[in-house]
């Protein structure tokens, strides 16, 4: 398959790259500098330019892009951002695509979306059909989600992908955790009742490829695992893990100071099942997370 994805050089993408070039799929990459290489495009998603031809040339587009919502503390700026570089991304891609011929469109456009869609559902199970939520994050995935509605329009299969929390020691939610746990000041995140939409790297990389695949699954899927945890059972499974206690709780008056805006999502509760998967036959390498924070901290 000719895939052309944006948001190659991210935490997430890097790691798709690697999977679907293994797999044995033709990847043509999107990036905002002058192209380094033959399979390098540029595009400029802030100015909504991209060379249709680009896009008639893939058989999907996958779109990752958008600045990482834990890299900075959150401010009025910085919120901007994270808004900008999903919906921009998002509406350049959809429009092109919707653009070009019907013969010339890609058959499949799997676009980046968040868990963040439903907000704080306190012990609430959430599935796809359930509605955004409110706050920030819920309000970006809003009008992030909105931005595909041209391709879906020009009648392309449009997957939104509402990921979770991938576990991986080298980056997301586990990697800043890494160190106070190992010196023995890890603990829960304010009262760490909040649930945790977590799903294992691998999971996340073949939940995307066999999203690719499934011609008949469309519109949000929750791209988490089957059985989520609250936070305060989070935090003994990484402490047991890591052979370390986990007794030292961070305040949330601590993360409102260290974190700005994002203090308030880090503490919110999702919990979030993943329903399209499921229907669709998905099968999980690590359906605990036991055996996926193993799988996090040593493969």
């Amino acid at each position: 398959m000719r895939i052309l994805m944006a948001g190659v050089s991210g935490f997430l993408g890097t790691r798709l790259v690697a999977r679907l070039t293994a797999d044995g799929h033709q990847l043509t990459r999107l990036v905002r500098r002058t192209p380094r290489s033959e399979d390098e495009r540029q595009w400029l998603p802030s100015a909504a330019q991209l060379d249709p031809a680009v896009v008639a040339d893939a058989d999907a587009v996958v779109n990752l892009a958008g600045a990482g919502v834990g890299d900075k503390r959150w401010n009025d700026e910085y919120k901007k951002v994270i808004r900008s570089s999903r919906v921009d991304s998002t509406t350049t891609l959809a429009i092109t695509i919707a653009g070009l011929a019907a013969a010339d469109r890609p058959a499949v456009l799997l676009n980046a979306s968040a868990v963040g869609w439903y907000g704080n559902t306190g012990d609430r199970v959430v599935e796809e059909d359930s509605p955004a939520g409110d706050g920030f994050l819920a309000d970006v995935c809003r009008v992030w989600e909105a931005a595909t509605r041209p391709a879906e329009d020009a009648d392309v299969r449009v997957v939104r992908l509402r990921t979770g929390l991938p576990l991986h020691r080298d980056g997301g939610m586990l990697k800043p955790q890494l160190l106070p746990f190992r010196l023995g000041v890890g603990g829960k995140l304010g009262s760490g009742r909040q649930w945790l939409p977590w799903i294992s790297m691998r999971d996340w990389l073949d939940a995307v490829a066999f999203l690719l695949a499934r011609e008949d699954v469309a519109g949000p899927v929750n791209v988490v695992g089957p059985n989520p945890v609250t936070n305060a059972e989070f935090t003994r499974e990484l402490g047991r893990q890591l052979h370390r206690p986990a007794i030292m709780p961070v305040p949330a008056l601590a993360l409102k100071i260290a974190l700005g805006g994002f203090a308030h999502e880090a503490l919110t509760s999702a919990r979030v099942l993943p329903g399209a998967l499921t229907k669709a036959g998905f099968d999980w390498t690590h359906r605990d997370l036991p055996s996926a924070l193993h799988a996090a901290l040593t493969e």
